[in-house]
C-alpha cells in the first residue's frame, strides 16, 4: 500500500480531536485507501491515532490484536484505545522512541539506515516466537486470497510495480501458484518497508510499526519487500547492505517470488 506524508491540509476527524483534547495535532501519514495517521502532542505524553474509512476497519482490527500479542516480545506500539463509528475506525497507540527510517535525517545517512533496517528485521524475526504465534501470513493463504480478489475483479495490474505490469492477472496467478520451499520460518512483520522501522539517535532500530499483516511465514516474505523498499526510499544498490545487516546471503528466486506476491496483495 502506497503511503506518504500528506501533501495537503488535512482536517482531523472528530475522534482525533476528541483524543487530542486540545493538544497539538499533526497529520503525519496518508495512504492510498484514505487512511490517515496523526501525531498528538509531544514528549512525554505523545500518541498516534490511525483513522481509516469504515470499509477498511478490518485492517485496524487486525493490527490491534497483533499489537497486543507482539508487544510481549519486542518493541512495537502499546495499544491505548481502538474503536469505530459510522464515520470510520481508529487505533490509538503510545509513541515509541525514535524516528522513521525515512525521515529527512536518515535519508541523508542511507548506509546507517539501511544497515539498521536489516539488523532490526533480524531482531524482530528472532524475538517473535513462531510456535505460539496465532497469526499466519503464509504464501498459500495469500495466493488463495489473490485468486478470490481476482474473481471479484479487485486485482488491477496497473497498480503493480513496473517490473510486473507486463503480466496478465492469469500469468501472475500461475507464477505464484507454487511457492518456493521455506528457507526460515519466522513471524514476519507483514509490511517490512523502510518507513515502518524506527531508528534511535545512535542509528539502531528502536521498534517497528504498522503490523496489521504480522504472521508466520518464510523470512523472505519480509526480506523481499524490505530490500525492494530500500531501493524505493534510498536509491538503487542498497539491497546488499540490508541483507548484510540481516546477516543472510541474497536469494534472487525467493525475492522475485515474494515481490510478485506482494503486488497481488490487498
Amino acid at each position: 500500500m502506497l503511503a506518504s506524508e500528506p501533501e495537503r491540509d488535512v482536517t482531523p476527524p472528530d475522534i482525533v480531536l476528541d483524543v487530542a483534547a486540545g493538544r497539538s495535532t499533526r497529520a503525519v501519514w496518508e495512504n492510498e485507501i484514505g487512511g490517515l495517521t496523526f501525531e498528538i502532542s509531544r514528549e512525554p505524553d505523545r500518541v498516534f491515532v490511525k483513522w481509516y474509512p469504515s470499509n477498511e476497519r478490518w485492517r485496524l482490527d487486525a493490527e490491534a490484536v497483533r499489537l497486543l500479542w507482539a508487544v510481549q516480545f519486542t518493541a512495537v506500539p502499546e495499544l491505548v484505545d481502538a474503536g469505530a463509528d459510522a464515520t470510520g475506525a481508529w487505533l490509538v497507540t503510545r509513541a515509541l522512541q525514535g524516528d522513521s527510517a525515512v525521515s529527512t535525517h536518515w535519508k541523508q545517512e542511507p548506509r546507517t539506515a539501511v544497515q539498521a533496517i536489516g539488523a532490526g528485521l533480524r531482531a524482530l524475526h528472532d524475538a517473535l516466537p513462531v510456535t505460539s504465534c496465532p497469526f499466519s501470513w503464509s504464501a498459500n493463504a495469500r495466493v488463495d486470497d489473490a485468486r478470490k480478489r481476482a474473481g471479484d475483479e479487485r486485482l488491477d495490474p496497473r497498480q503493480w510495480h513496473e517490473i510486473h505490469r507486463h503480466l496478465t492477472i492469469d500469468d501472475a496467478l500461475r507464477a505464484v501458484a507454487e511457492p518456493p520451499s521455506t528457507d526460515r520460518l519466522v513471524v514476519c512483520h507483514g509490511d517490512a518497508c523502510a518507513p515502518n522501522t524506527l531508528l534511535s539517535a545512535d542509528g539502531h532500530c528502536s521498534g517497528h510499526v504498522d503490523l496489521d499483516s504480522l504472521g508466520v511465514a518464510d523470512a523472505w516474505a519480509d526480506l523481499a519487500v524490505a530490500t525492494w523498499s530500500a531501493e524505493w526510499n534510498y536509491g538503487a544498490g542498497w539491497e546488499p547492505t540490508l541483507l548484510d545487516g540481516y546477516r543472510i546471503d541474497p536469494d534472487p528466486e525467493r525475492s522475485s517470488y515474494y515481490r510478485l506476491l506482494w503486488d497481488l496483495g490487498p
